[in-house]
């Protein structure tokens, strides 16, 4: 079925499951105008909302449709007929329609969410497939709390609503439970024991619960998945999801792993800055790949072996996901090498003995000083003018 067998596709929800964030909520023309970013990124699919749940997410759905042509426009149900004819009936300007609907799979959802059984709620996942298929042919099913399933029962339900019609997958690690050699070892069980894996993609959903969600994607991908869902920014519920940018960049700096995605990862820190401040939620700035700290460098140490080389401390280049440039950020903790660096960009050569003098009030200056600028750089060296 895949053409390229190491191509990953790439999912992003941040339109439907990082709006759930409380306080993040997006109007349509927001919504719109992330959704071209995204198409510019580069996404496989955009997952645009969930119809159903309110009239303004079944219109973003029908604007997002019109709007994007080169993504496969998603919309998520329930396994009912309601929540799938609402999907359908929002997704008919969309270009390349998806239907995400699915059920949970773990014995406490079966239990404790639908007090149900599991031959009833296999029977569920099945008929919500082939209902869905009557509209669209693209369908993903997802297995709610796969996380926690029993893997023998969960194989058993992908291989049914495979036979049933659906093209995607989805093993959702709903809570952020799994540790990655769970989670890729039951990835790992539905390759080799779903008769019928062949005829879909897997899918990997992640959450961050316990900060594994990027982690648990890649071990997805190790073995066997060729989707990862997530977010820009890892937003999402509770701790939020997998970001994307974070597995594209991993897929990026091992290349061993020989798996490659679509996307233009220049544009990731432009992305990163719109959704935060659309979404009113700011990026921590020890943030991988996007935060403002990613490629600032502040120990004496570290900002010496990356002036001599940058490849010392920098895996990743700050152009390569389009950050303005990578800072030697001046503290109590750098070295003369950071010092003479940011003296010689304000144009001042010193010698030995007046860099050693300069660095000596540096010190003094940055003991009680959290940040230094340029104007405090100058006056390290008028200092030494005016005492001559």
């Amino acid at each position: 079925m895949l053409h390229d067998p190491n191509r990953v596709y790439v999912f992003d929800t941040t339109l439907r499951d990082g709006e759930q964030v409380p306080g993040c909520q997006l109007t349509t023309p927001e919504k719109i105008e992330i959704a071209r970013e995204l198409e510019a990124l580069g996404v496989d699919i955009i997952e645009a909302g969930f119809p159903i749940s309110s009239p303004g997410d079944f219109q973003s759905v029908v604007e997002i449709s019109k709007s994007v042509k080169e993504p496969i426009v998603c919309a998520l149900t329930r396994a009912n007929k309601g929540d799938i004819d609402a999907a359908a009936e929002s997704l008919k300007y969309a270009k390349r329609p998806r239907i995400h609907t699915g059920i949970g799979s773990s014995d406490m959802h079966i239990k404790h969410k639908f007090n149900s059984t599991r031959e009833e709620i296999l029977e569920r996942a099945v008929d919500a497939v082939k209902y869905a298929k009557k509209y669209v042919e693209d369908i993903e099913f997802y297995a709610e709390d796969a996380g926690r399933a029993d893997v023998v029962y969960l194989a058993q339900m992908i291989e049914a609503v495979i036979a049933a019609g659906a093209t995607v997958v989805n093993i959702p690690d709903t809570n952020g439970y799994c540790l990655p050699d769970q989670y890729g070892s039951k990835i790992r069980f539905l390759k080799e024991n779903v008769r019928n894996i062949d005829q879909a993609i897997i899918s990997v959903h992640c959450h961050n619960d316990l900060g594994l969600a990027t982690a648990n994607s890649i071990a997805g991908l190790q073995n066997g998945a060729r989707q990862i869902e997530g977010t820009i920014n890892g937003i999402g519920e509770r701790a939020g999801n997998t970001s994307i940018e974070e597995v594209v960049m991993v897929l990026k700096t091992h290349q061993v792993l020989g798996l490659h995605t679509n996307i233009n990862a220049k544009n990731f820190y432009e992305l990163s800055h719109m959704v935060s401040t659309q979404m009113r939620m700011p990026v921590q700035p020890n943030k991988a790949i996007v935060g403002n700290n990613a490629f600032a460098h502040s120990s004496g140490i570290h900002q010496d072996g990356f002036l001599k080389n940058r490849e010392n401390y920098e895996i990743i280049r700050p152009e390569d996901v389009g950050f303005p440039s990578a800072s030697i950020v001046l503290t109590a903790r750098s070295g003369r090498h950071a010092l003479r660096f940011h003296l010689e960009r304000l144009g001042f050569h010193l010698d030995k003995e007046d860099l050693n003098s300069a660095y000596s009030r540096f010190l003094t200056l940055a003991d009680n000083k959290l940040d230094i600028n340029d104007e405090d750089l100058l006056s390290l060296v008028t200092f030494k003018m005016v005492k001559d």
